[in-house]
């Protein structure tokens, strides 16, 4: 029998240590990894469960990790998680159906992946507060029917699903029937059919939203005194759709960039009556501007600003205008069958009016010539002759239909220089100029300084 020095011995124990102790330790990466004794690592954590267990009033702290849905809160409880606390939902329900009153959830993310014609989370109760959520759908984001005295604030609601479908296969990022007293505020909508749809509902407030690439930034059908305040659109097909309500404020906002369609508009009046519509920012869009069939409306201190169309009326009647300021239009206003509104103490940039008493206000009227935009109707390509020479000239042999012109009694002669219209909002509009000065400073004095220099 060979005997094996304890050298050797030693060196071989110490190998076979090694190589176990290395297999041990990639085992327990990899079961620690996928968890194989326990759950799988990526497994969901009912949430119904806690839901039931809950009492009246008690408040559930949802700890870090995916929670499965759909769930049905029907007791008043408080749902609280953090940025770390997600519930997925693959079924065909919401991921949340509140039916009970005084339910509160906040500062989770929401995940409906089941495609259908129901919100995210859907709520049919009383005094819900949905706080800091962030919702992406595939379907429709926060949906309310026949809730009362909700408050829904600081949430986002984004689209999930394929980008390439059209707007009228997604659902809507935020969505009202007959509810009442509901408070919208501070939240952010991307990518979904309308950002916030309101409808056969009283009383609502929607305030300081954010609301991009929808059909609609926001939609209201049969409302009576909604309050529409300080909310931004940009790149919807409209800003602000307004359609069958009665006594609206809608005060504020900033609708901008919506021009990629043809029925682009910044704000759309269709039946409105007895409504505020009040210092705006209209800017960059097709029309800034539309009313249609609708009468008794205030429209005053908004800023129309390089849109295509400033204000546009077919079949309004009884309206005021006054105060608005309207710059770099390329046609200032179009009226049809709209003879019986007040129009006064506007700024139109291209009128150049007297103003014998110095008041402000011009003492000649301002009758709109139709010539341009009748023009550019028949033959696009005029366009490119906007308030060139000839076109002025042109249009002020146009006096045909004088009478039926919409015509301003009195335009301000001066721009507030307090208004959006002004540039008050951008600083890159009083930079430019100081800019174009100290080019042409620089290029002055190269051109003296190499003509000295070749003499």
């Amino acid at each position: 029998m060979k005997v094996i020095p304890l050298k050797s011995r030693l060196l071989l124990f110490l190998k076979r240590f090694i190589t176990c102790s290395c297999c041990f330790f990639i085992l327990w990466i990899f079961l620690d990894e996928y968890d194989v004794y326990s759950m799988p690592y990526n497994q969901s954590i009912p949430l119904q469960p806690l839901i039931d267990k809950a009492s009246e009033g008690e408040t559930i702290v949802l700890s870090s990790g995916t929670y499965a849905g759909p769930v049905i809160v029907d007791k008043s409880v408080t749902l609280q998680g953090d940025s770390t606390v997600t519930l997925v939902n693959k079924e065909a329900a919401p991921a949340i159906s509140i039916q009970a009153d005084g339910v509160i959830l906040g500062d989770f993310i929401v995940k409906q992946e089941y495609v259908a014609e129901f919100g995210a989370i859907q709520v049919s109760g009383k005094n819900t507060t949905l706080s800091g959520l962030s919702v992406h759908t595939q379907g429709y984001g926060i949906v309310l029917r026949k809730a009362f005295e909700g408050v829904i604030q600081n949430n986002e609601v984004i689209w999930s699903g394929p980008e390439q479908v059209s707007s009228a296969q997604k659902g809507n990022g935020i969505d009202l029937y007959a509810s009442q007293y509901i408070r919208i505020t501070d939240n952010v909508i991307t990518g979904m059919r309308d950002g916030i749809y309101m409808e056969n509902s009283w009383d609502t407030e929607v305030m300081d939203n954010t609301l991009t690439r929808s059909r609609y930034a926001i939609h209201c059908m049969y409302l009576v005194r909604p309050k529409i305040t300080n909310n931004t659109g940009e790149h919807n097909i409209t800003g602000a759709m307004i359609m069958g309500v009665q006594e609206a404020t809608v005060l504020n906002n900033s609708f901008r960039k919506q021009s990629a369609n043809v029925h682009s508009q910044g704000i759309m009046m269709y039946d409105v009556q007895n409504s505020k519509i009040s210092h705006n920012t209209l800017e960059g869009n097709r029309v800034g501007l539309y009313i249609q069939e609708s009468s008794g409306n205030e429209i005053s201190q908004n800023d129309v600003v390089r849109n295509f169309v400033g204000v546009q009326l077919l079949d309004a009647e009884g309206n005021e205008l006054h105060s608005n300021r309207f710059v770099s239009n390329v046609i200032e206003a179009q009226a049809v069958e709209s003879q019986n509104n007040i129009i006064r103490n506007n700024y139109w940039d291209t009128f150049q009016g007297l103003d014998l008493n110095r008041d402000g206000a011009s003492e000649m009227a301002y009758a709109i010539n139709p010539f341009y935009q009748e023009l550019v109707r028949r033959k696009a390509p005029f366009q490119l002759f906007f308030q060139s020479p000839g076109m002025l000239f042109l249009s002020e042999l146009h006096t045909e239909g004088r009478a039926d012109w919409t015509t301003d009694i009195s335009p301000l002669m001066r721009l507030d220089t307090n208004s959006i219209a002004m540039g008050k909002q951008n600083p890159s509009h009083r930079i430019v100029p100081w800019l174009g000065a100290l080019l042409m400073l620089v290029s002055a004095c190269s051109m003296i300084y190499l003509g000295g220099k070749q003499r």
